[in-house]
């Protein structure tokens, strides 16, 4: 378990050299942690461990409900995900974010030098455009579903 944890916090200091977003990861001790909710940094990531009795969730619920501003959280816990809306933060599936994160560590896609548009992209743009042209009532997302795609477009 703690070999997994240090790959998913490699992978997210490796996207921070990237993207230079602030990033707090929380991971479960409830089980198996301390009598005291343990904070560290690595590669200027935030690493929590919640308490001996404590679950993750409570401890993301309390810092987005604390620092009241839009949070992007990554989770697919369906408790965290009503909670996080209730706080006008927007709440992220784990594996879209994972997605996003993995591509962009992949391709070394730096803010400065964004990747260019591969011959997949251009196709997709197009089917895009084409899409858009169409009469009648557009199908149009959701709120909850834009901004969610709106807070993957920053990742």
């Amino acid at each position: 378990m703690e070999k997994t944890r240090d790959e998913f916090t490699s992978l997210l200091v490796s996207y921070k050299k990237i993207k230079a977003h602030d990033i707090t990861v929380v991971f479960d001790g409830h089980k198996n942690g301390t009598g005291t909710e343990n904070t560290e940094v690595r590669g200027g990531i935030k690493v929590i461990y919640s308490r001996l009795g404590e679950c993750a969730d409570e401890v993301i619920k309390r810092i987005i409900s604390k620092e009241r501003r839009e949070w992007i959280v990554v989770s697919s816990d369906r408790h965290i995900v009503n909670h996080a809306w209730a706080v006008s933060s927007i709440p992220v599936p784990s594996g879209r974010f994972f997605e996003a994160v993995s591509k962009q560590v992949r391709t070394g896609a730096h803010p400065e030098n964004p990747e260019p548009a591969g011959e997949d992209d251009k196709d997709a743009c197009d089917a895009d455009a084409f899409k858009s042209h169409r009469k009648g009532t557009p199908r149009q997302l959701s709120k909850k579903e834009r901004a969610v795609r709106k807070a993957l477009s920053k990742l």
